[in-house]
């Protein structure tokens, strides 16, 4: 028999509201560049662009897993470059929540801006994103 295991939504709930408290204070930092191959993965020739910050709360309680982030405070663009993807920082700005693709609405990335086009002294910002915490798992 193959493996059916779900989470309840409970369970992925509390994971997702576990992520947003990392999140309280800390930052997206939007990059240029290859995506590296996982959010442990340390960061090498990649250009960051901007950082922004999550608020605190970053998000409100989560809903079956999905939490919605609060709109993130407004960052002021250091160099020249294509946004392609993000590292979320929690508040001490070093340890790792997690990594994701930026991009233009149509490209369904995980991050959504009006231009993925940053240019220095540009204020950029965003109004908030989600991010579900999956209920499938291939344990047991």
């Amino acid at each position: 028999m193959s493996k059916n295991s779900q989470i309840a939504n409970a369970t992925v709930s509390a994971q997702a509201d576990l992520l947003s408290a990392l999140l309280n204070g800390g930052y997206l930092r939007i990059y240029d560049g290859s995506q590296p191959a996982n959010a442990d993965t340390a960061i090498t020739d990649q250009t960051l662009l901007v950082s922004l910050r999550f608020a605190t709360p970053s998000a409100a309680p989560a809903v079956n897993g999905l939490v919605t982030f609060n709109a993130l405070i407004s960052g002021i663009a250091s160099t020249t470059g294509t946004a392609t993807w993000c590292r979320a920082l929690a508040a001490d700005g070093t340890t790792v929540v997690f990594d994701g693709t930026v991009g233009v609405a149509g490209d369904t990335p995980n991050v959504v801006m009006n231009s993925v086009s940053i240019v220095p002294t540009a204020v950029v910002s965003n109004e908030g994103f989600t991010f579900a915490v999956s209920k499938a798992f291939s344990g047991l």
